[in-house]
């Protein structure tokens, strides 16, 4: 974890292509470091978990190069190590367990380490069948929400103020259903790095993680 931080600390301070290439080889051995964390992470998920089963590293990583056309402070690297962990791999296009280590300062994720459950952004399609299924399921999400991790909490970004049309303004799960993106999110101690604690955390957050599945199964049916 050490060598992990360490590099990206220094690559936060020297962002440029000179630097980055002058220290590949520290580059590589933090990448090898955290490769060999989200190995093991997903030996805990996979026993858990069965839809993880099969999925290796280079189907959860991500490049540290960024992508300059959609780079907003023009630095060619990003400041955090990050890994999604889902069912067919990243690029699925279902939800997830996301595992990130950074220094902080990154534009896209200003949080230094920490997890998260589910994706960002929602499809409209599939936002409608879970405010449907919200709606119609008697509390089953409220349950699912109450038995999660206490160190997770709903995304509450982009909330509607307003409950969206063809919904009852009156229901008990307005809270949720105004909802635009279904994610979890918690924090952990990067100094004390336990995958085991890390992992029970992502259990109690695998009947959310279906719940949104089911939706987007069903979604890709439709189309």
């Amino acid at each position: 974890m050490d060598t992990i931080l360490k590099f990206l600390r220094e690559l936060e301070m020297n962002n440029n292509k000179p630097w980055f290439d002058s220290h590949k080889s520290d580059y590589l051995e933090a990448r090898a470091h955290f490769n060999a964390l989200v190995e093991k992470l997903l030996e805990r998920i996979t026993s858990f978990d069965s839809s993880i089963k099969g999925v290796g590293v280079n189907d959860c990583t991500y490049r540290i190069y960024k992508d300059m056309r959609f780079s907003k402070d023009g630095l060619p690297y990003k400041t955090h190590f990050g890994a999604f962990i889902a069912r067919g791999g990243r690029k699925s296009g279902y939800s997830g367990y996301y595992f990130h280590i950074g220094t902080g300062s990154g534009e896209d994720y200003p949080c230094r380490s920490f997890l998260a459950v589910g994706n960002y952004y929602t499809e409209p399609k599939v936002l409608k069948i879970l405010r449907e299924d919200i709606e119609l399921g008697g509390g089953d999400f409220d349950r699912i929400i109450k038995g999660l991790h206490p160190s997770l909490s709903l995304d509450q970004d982009q909330k509607l103020r307003r409950m969206p049309l063809g919904f009852d303004p009156d229901t008990a799960y307005a809270d949720y259903i105004k909802l635009k993106n279904f994610c979890l999110s918690g924090s952990f101690d990067d100094s004390r790095l336990d995958l085991d604690e890390i992992a029970e955390i992502f259990r109690s957050a695998k009947p959310f993680l279906d719940y949104i599945n089911r939706a987007i199964e069903f979604a890709k049916e439709e189309m």
